[in-house]
């Protein structure tokens, strides 16, 4: 998609250079939440913690369907968007300044987040004053930290607050490892610098994932305590160590065809296996499911990215279809649950572990050309205000000739 004056429409920040795809890893991404969406109405995840999971007989399809793909938002978001600071910290490029990083974000997501919040909202809280409560911390990203209403309005908006505090705390922890790196001559060095501060912000929340399970004994129904950032920053980390790793090798780290079909049917068995393995919610495979999901989606991205020669697999990922929809995959994250209760409660999608199938297919008839409809009234126009500012990362000066 290009814009009137032929630059790209949504180039995302610090994409891999000679990489594509990233849409339709988004669109698989969004195409899978809808499928685990309409494998519950969520209430029963709300009430037990335990992940939901698709009424099928059969117990390989059940955790196909399982995969949390929120991980791999946050993994393949944080490789992006890092990627630009790696440079800066390690190859000493310029970097972009963080007003320059955050106006873009800001244009990104929150025209449509704010005006799905609104309306799903105001649906919901026909009469004055409706949980205002709510309506604030969704607005403001904060409904991670409330246990009540975390879920409330758009369930899925959750990941968005831990989205959002990411860029927060990116734009803070980029240039102070640009800065950590400029004492080392050794390019090495700078590299082992940003690894380790990689791994150190990863290694956090699985220590507290450990301590709350196993030594405080919390609750699974503790939402603020195993979804805040505490909990779930790893895969973030994951995704800057990712781009750490991309910069730090360049051509050297591309893959031969054999060995990144390989990785990659490796790391998708992994994500099966580790599916299976926690469906009981018992034991270590459940308690650190994320982190380990996070890895193995890490290393998915690598092989895919990283390669010397694309095959079959970025055939397909490349294939129109797809990436029309990793067009609209960000309009169908949000609104493909309200769509999905609100055709629930009209009586349009079977129940039962027949009607599973059934019930997928009329969510993506009506939730893709809303998706669409979304992108081009909110995403689209919204994306225009990047124009404000030139190229040089400076208010853009419409009319030079009248300036002093």
């Amino acid at each position: 998609m290009t814009a009137a004056d032929g630059s790209r429409a949504h180039p995302p920040e610090g994409r891999p250079r000679g990489a594509g795809g990233s849409a339709s890893w988004r669109a698989t991404g969004a195409w899978r939440r809808s499928a685990r969406s309409c494998s519950t109405s969520g209430s029963t995840t709300r009430r037990t913690g335990r992940r939901a999971r698709p009424p099928l007989a059969n117990g390989f399809a059940r955790a196909f369907f399982s995969f949390e793909v929120v991980d791999l938002f946050f993994v393949l978001s944080a490789y992006l968007l890092t990627l630009s600071y790696a440079r800066a910290a390690i190859d000493r490029e310029p970097g972009h300044p963080a007003r320059t990083f955050l106006f873009r974000r800001a244009v990104r997501i929150l025209p449509l987040y704010w005006t799905a919040i609104l309306v799903v909202w105001t649906a919901r809280n026909p009469g004055l004053p409706g949980d205002w409560r709510d309506l604030a911390e969704h607005l403001t990203f904060t409904q991670v930290f409330d246990g009540e209403r975390i879920f409330y309005t758009i369930g899925a908006s959750w990941s968005m607050s831990l989205e959002i505090m990411f860029y927060g705390a990116l734009v803070v922890l980029g240039p102070l490892a640009a800065r950590a790196c400029r004492p080392f001559a050794r390019r090495g060095a700078r590299v082992a610098v940003c690894a380790s501060g990689c791994a150190l912000l990863f290694a956090g929340p699985v220590a507290w994932l450990a301590v709350a399970h196993y030594g405080l004994r919390v609750p699974v129904t503790d939402w603020p305590a195993y979804y805040g950032p505490h909990a779930r920053f790893h895969a973030f980390a994951a995704g800057m160590l990712l781009a750490v790793v991309t910069v730090a090798l360049g051509e050297r780290g591309r893959l031969g065809a054999r060995a990144s079909a390989l990785a990659r049917a490796a790391a998708v068995g992994a994500l099966l296996a580790l599916a299976w393995l926690s469906k009981d919610h018992a034991g270590a495979a459940s308690v650190f499911y994320h982190p380990l999901a996070a890895l193995l989606w890490t290393v998915l991205i690598h092989t895919t990215v990283q390669v010397r020669r694309g095959g079959l697999w970025h055939r397909c990922l490349r294939a129109r279809w797809l990436t029309g929809v990793g067009l609209v995959s960000y309009s169908l994250y949000l609104w493909h649950e309200p769509i999905m209760i609100w055709l629930d409660g009209a009586g349009a999608l079977p129940g039962g572990p027949g009607g599973f199938g059934p019930a997928l297919l009329v969510v993506l008839a009506v939730a893709l050309p809303a998706a669409a409809a979304s992108y081009w009234a909110i995403e689209y126009p919204a994306a225009l205000l990047r124009r404000l500012r030139d190229s040089s990362h400076r208010r853009r000066d419409y009319y030079p000739e009248l300036s002093p």
